[in-house]
């Protein structure tokens, strides 16, 4: 141990361990000339070397390492983020197959789409006001055990309603999981890493997209399955119960991870904090517990609520009826001054963001069951999207005088998996551009060319233009779906972020909502609006960002 000078005595009223701003530059402390001893810890100083006893939160998390915790703390965030897009985006394969089961319209096609998004509107805001008080963790176990049971009754429903309220179950769980587990993975991050590290966690999202392609092409055409009676449990419902499987994985392998720090530091849990910081420290480096420099927890912010013995000594409350008071509280702040700009801008981007990228992405496999349909009646003859649409509903399956068909044929499953498969060169270039040159250039830059794509679609004539214009549409709108996620999360402050991105997360859902039903609506009574509607909302929407704070490389609020 080096030893310092310990200078002139500390007159006794002098306390430098009540505030380690006392000892910055110009403070009396540092006047008198005094330098605390090391009995007295002080704060940080990146020019007198690491070994310090204070630190705050960035400080803390970046002494306990960057390594294994980290990559197993993605491997089971990104697994939720994956069963997440699984759920949601395996209703566009189940669609097409399911028609003659549930007996499906258009119409109804766009309200089952939509139901799991009215769930996630519900579940959003509940499940995200939850986690802000009673903490990460258990609420993400909660939800993926409800989701997953919700899948699985789903799957053996037998009627058109019946289906319909467990996807809006299934919904109501999924709704808390994306803002809980961006909150929850965001707060283990340092600053440094924090946005490739969003990026790298988004890039789940594809290969969610890529799981549910790639395992509809498998399951749905193999006809596996029977009738027994009046039960039917064939290949789409077989599917769909694959699709759970992930959300039970993921609420075991949950347990194995702490409780956000940065969350347990916001509600004056200090000692837990130190011992999750301990925790990674030791899993990062091999070292002991012991070995971590950091002993005391400086917090930098106002305390948005009172450490837990406090509560429970001054407040004899249940705590059901501490968790509400903090949810009211909690949403109140969110539409007042500073904070009610963030979260009015939050909600635009997200709600005209998504009613693109869900109202779209969800009708692919759609329009490529109808383009197929086209090019074997008629010999490969060109045709806009309109003159498709127009002959598939008049003429083709989707006309009154048609016999139900729900065969699906494998170009239908292959031109979904190119579709979602052009995601992955974004994502790359997401994860190794997103701290350098910031969200709001990949927001801007996505929004802008998503909304071009979603035009162009008026203009293609057949199957392959149809195939590449949206290839590029899947691209550019995730890595879109990456700076919106890194940039949302981050400009919320700890004790309303979860909160914060829940509510940004309702308008994001009202966007698939809306999506949905207006593009089936209007898909079939006057084809070119929605393709143009989607491109206005989605450059419109994008400059938007311009006007929230630049989040590159800051420290979390």
């Amino acid at each position: 141990m080096v030893e310092t000078d310990p200078g002139p005595k500390k007159p006794h009223n002098c306390d430098v361990t009540s505030d380690h701003r006392l000892n910055g530059p110009g403070s009396k402390t540092a006047e008198l000339g005094v330098v605390p001893s090391l009995k007295t810890p002080v704060k940080y100083d990146p020019e007198k070397g690491s070994n310090s006893e204070k630190a705050d939160f960035e400080r803390a998390i970046e002494l306990a390492g960057y390594g294994r915790f980290h990559y197993m703390l993605l491997a089971v965030c990104g697994l939720v983020s994956t069963s997440e897009e699984m759920d949601v985006i395996s209703m566009s394969f189940i669609l097409p197959s399911a028609q003659c089961d549930l007996n499906l319209t258009t119409q109804t096609k766009g309200w089952l789409n939509s139901i799991i998004f009215i769930g996630m509107m519900v579940g959003a805001y509940a499940w995200g006001s939850v986690a802000d008080s009673l903490g990460r963790k258990r609420v993400l176990i909660a939800i993926s055990v409800v989701n997953a049971l919700a899948i699985v009754a789903s799957s053996f429903s037998q009627n058109f309603e019946l289906f319909m309220l467990f996807r809006f179950i299934n919904g109501a769980a999924l709704g808390g999981s994306g803002p809980v587990i961006w909150s929850y993975f965001a707060e283990f991050q340092p600053k440094k890493k924090r946005g490739a590290m969003l990026s790298f966690m988004a890039a789940f999202w594809t290969l969610g997209n890529l799981f549910v392609a790639g395992l509809a092409w498998v399951i749905i055409p193999s006809e596996i399955g029977g009738t027994t009676g009046g039960f039917v449990y064939n290949s789409w419902r077989i599917f769909l119960l694959v699709m759970s499987l992930p959300s039970f994985i993921v609420a075991a392998l949950l347990f194995l991870l702490p409780e956000s720090p940065k969350f347990l530091i916001t509600t004056g849990r200090h000692d837990d904090a130190l011992e999750v910081f301990r925790g990674i420290y030791m899993m990062n480096t091999g070292r002991s517990k012991e070995e971590y420099p950091v002993k005391q927890i400086l917090v930098d912010e106002p305390m948005h609520t009172k450490p837990e013995k406090q509560i429970e000594a001054k407040e004899p409350k249940s705590k059901m009826r501490k968790m509400l008071s903090d949810i009211v509280e909690h949403s109140k702040q969110l539409f007042v001054p500073p904070i009610l700009k963030f979260t009015a801008i939050s909600i635009t981007i997200n709600f005209t963001f998504h009613i693109g990228y869900y109202g779209l992405m969800m009708w692919f496999p759609e329009m490529f069951n109808r383009f197929d349909e086209w090019s074997r009646a008629n010999d490969n003859a060109e045709a806009d999207i309109c003159q498709v649409t127009a002959y598939v509903t008049q003429y083709g399956t989707h006309s009154a005088e048609a016999s139900c068909d729900s065969h699906i044929h494998s170009d239908v499953f292959m031109e979904s998996l190119i579709t979602v498969a052009a995601a992955i060169p974004s994502n790359i270039f997401a994860v190794l551009g997103m701290d350098r040159l910031g969200r709001k250039f990949f927001l801007v830059f996505a929004t802008f060319s998503a909304g071009l794509c979603s035009a162009a679609m008026y203009f293609v004539y057949n199957k392959t233009n149809n195939l590449i214009v949206s290839a590029i549409f899947s691209s550019v709108i995730s890595c879109g779906n990456a700076s919106l996620d890194c940039l949302i999360t981050e400009v919320f402050p700890t004790n309303l972020r979860a909160t914060g991105v829940a509510v940004s997360m309702v308008a994001a859902r009202l966007g698939g909502i809306i999506g949905n039903v207006v593009i089936a609506a209007l898909l079939d009574s006057y084809c070119p609006a929605p393709t143009f509607i989607v491109a206005a909302l989605l450059a419109g929407g994008g400059l938007m960002c311009l006007f929230l704070p630049n989040t590159t490389r800051q420290a979390l609020q």
